[in-house]
């Protein structure tokens, strides 16, 4: 069996990760003693003996609906979304503060992957709504070389979830180059998932219950309030983007 945990996994939350784990497991009586750090995300996602995982909307909307079941969606203490969703919070150099959206017209974004919700689907949608091109794109692996790229000056923007976002800005001293420019509408949060052949019921009492039982640290730490059930159509209702 296969857990894994990797869409806010950094070295500063490894250790609450791994205790939410653990209270998920404690509670199902037992699963794999560790989560997964390494392999293809796309081979975890789609083991047919994967136990828990998490996952971005789009990947599952273009791509594993139908192969996995959403176990539930995170409720994150952002304050400015409601339960069960997110935003991306569009940064540029502090250079541009207060500078409107309309002038990053055609500018240059700097985004984690093709298959990123928050990354390239949310800014996407959100300069199509307000009639701006994107203009040169760069792939860069991760919203942490997103931001970085932008900070050092190698692009004009990026849009980064708000949740890696606000880990950023508690961890990584480059974010001081950096300002808020826009944040997108709001969008379903990232699904906890299991395989299909799973029933996730069990799963969701586990995963709630470890939630409810986080300490306050680790809770703060992971930002991590509670879990929401949102159907399947709330995620595949969303627009799937062109390629960058």
């Amino acid at each position: 069996m296969i857990a894994a945990l990797p869409m806010y996994d950094r070295p500063e939350t490894a250790a609450a990760n791994d205790r939410l784990w653990s209270l998920v497991r404690e509670h199902l009586g037992g699963g794999p003693k560790q989560l997964v750090r390494d392999g293809d995300l796309w081979d975890i996602w789609r083991a047919p003996d994967l136990m828990l995982a998490q996952t971005c909307s789009l990947p599952f909307r273009a791509r594993l609906a139908g192969q996995v079941t959403i176990v539930g969606s995170p409720e994150y203490r952002l304050g400015f979304c409601p339960p069960g969703y997110y935003r991306s919070v569009i940064v540029a150099h502090k250079s541009r503060q207060d500078a409107p959206i309309k002038d990053f017209d055609d500018a240059h974004l700097a985004y984690n992957e093709p298959l990123s919700q928050s990354g390239w689907a949310a800014p996407w949608q959100h300069f199509k709504d307000r009639n701006l091109r994107i203009g040169k794109r760069s792939a860069t692996g991760s919203h942490r070389n997103s931001a970085q790229m932008v900070a050092n000056g190698r692009a004009d923007f990026a849009a980064i979830d708000a949740l890696s976002w606000r880990m950023m800005c508690d961890y990584d001293l480059f974010t001081s180059d950096l300002v808020e420019i826009d944040i997108t509408s709001a969008t379903p949060a990232l699904p906890f998932i299991t395989s299909k052949q799973r029933d996730p019921v069990p799963l969701r009492h586990a995963l709630n219950s470890a939630i409810s039982n986080l300490s306050p640290l680790d809770s703060a730490v992971l930002g991590l309030k509670g879990l929401i059930e949102l159907p399947e159509t709330a995620y595949l209702d969303i627009p799937i983007p062109p390629q960058p």
